[in-house]
């Protein structure tokens, strides 16, 4: 049965949903960990007064490991924006989405043993051009990873490459994975919701791209259509 416009964005909506979920422990972790630094250093300068042994060279240190700690909380929590679909959104370039999205997934993948790689010609480049409606692709980077940890039998690695000047191609290795994490459980991206061709579809439709979808490939078209 064909799903009506308003079923596939409702569809969308939720591979849209199971994606931010997936890529939640990394953003987690980039606003917490700044705070365990923080508190360490609190700690220690509250001694240093407290006893009266606080340095001049050595309350600086500290206070600016703190000042360094809070500017990458508030990277951290500004880079929420980059998931909404807004009006506004900066747009992103082809190697700041792949490093974005890299960074995101990679522990993640790596603990349950399959790999990401990232071919050479996705590196930053002078005069490299920006798409627009950066989020909706990170939405649709994240959807073909997830497509193909779901789908693709006996995933060994993926393969992310360049295809022509303004296209990602992601291509599923097959081969034995590597034996997995003993805490891949405690720590993998949650999953809930099995990402298959049919909802990769729909995310795309929804967000104006027209991706190219086989078994053990997909291609994303970054300018939208």
């Amino acid at each position: 049965m064909k799903a009506s416009p308003g079923g596939r964005s409702w569809v969308a909506a939720g591979v849209r949903h199971e994606m931010l979920t997936r890529a939640l422990p990394a953003l987690r972790h980039d606003m917490a960990a700044p705070v365990s630094v923080i508190r360490m250093a609190l700690l220690l300068l509250k001694r240093q007064v407290t006893s009266g042994a606080a340095g001049s060279a050595s309350s600086e240190e500290r206070i600016g490991v703190i000042e360094d700690q809070l500017q990458s909380m508030v990277t951290a929590v500004r880079s929420l924006r980059h998931w909404e679909l807004a009006a506004s959104d900066e747009g992103v370039t082809r190697s700041d989405l792949v490093t974005q999205c890299c960074a995101l997934m990679r522990a993640a993948f790596e603990l349950n043993g399959i790999g990401l790689l990232v071919g050479d010609g996705l590196g930053p480049q002078e005069g490299e051009p920006t798409f627009a409606e950066g989020a909706a692709l990170r939405y649709l980077f994240l959807g073909a990873l997830g497509y193909l940890n779901d789908c693709a039998p006996h995933l060994g690695a993926i393969q992310i490459e360049a295809d022509g000047p303004d296209a990602i191609r992601f291509v599923a290795l097959n081969g034995k994975s590597a034996p997995a994490d003993p805490m891949a459980g405690a720590l993998r991206a949650p999953r809930k919701l099995a990402v298959d061709a049919i909802a990769l579809h729909a995310l795309a439709d929804d967000l104006g791209h027209e991706l190219l979808i086989e078994p053990d490939s997909v291609r994303i078209p970054l300018a939208q259509r």
